[in-house]
């Protein structure tokens, strides 16, 4: 077997989902592409085994089951992030996804100094170092 075809094929399978994870905007099709980077793994997996002898027979068929699992999960982690995604914010557009979190919105008539705890901060009483019972 000439073990060229299938490596060419894996490469340019691993080309285009590349291009689709870079170039894609919609989460679904993101998704769809890191999955045909995924087969051209396996099928590189699957390759090596029957042109190189190794020590251990078989193993890269072992290593392409253990992409095929790891594949199921991403896929099953990644469906449920998508949509969550379209349930708030109706879109699945990678470009809208928000990366870091908002600030938190301070409460009405707090301030700034009172919410972080500086010491020049007013306080609501007078400021002992004496227990309650001495004052």
């Amino acid at each position: 077997m000439r073990p060229v075809i299938p490596y060419v094929t894996a490469a340019l399978l691993f080309g285009l989902g590349g291009y689709g994870v870079l170039r894609r905007r919609n989460a679904v099709l993101v998704l769809m592409a890191v999955e045909l980077m995924l087969n051209a793994v396996n099928l590189i997996l699957v390759t090596a085994d029957t042109t190189v002898r190794a020590q251990l027979p078989h193993s890269g068929q072992v290593f392409a089951l253990f992409v095929i699992v790891l594949a199921a999960a991403e896929i099953g982690v990644g469906l449920a992030i998508v949509l969550q995604l379209y349930r708030l914010r109706a879109s699945v557009t990678v470009d809208d996804v928000p990366l870091a979190e908002p600030p938190a919105p301070v409460p009405a008539g707090a301030t700034a100094a009172r919410l972080t705890g500086s010491p020049g901060a007013p306080s609501d009483g007078p400021a002992t170092d004496a227990p309650e019972g001495e004052k």
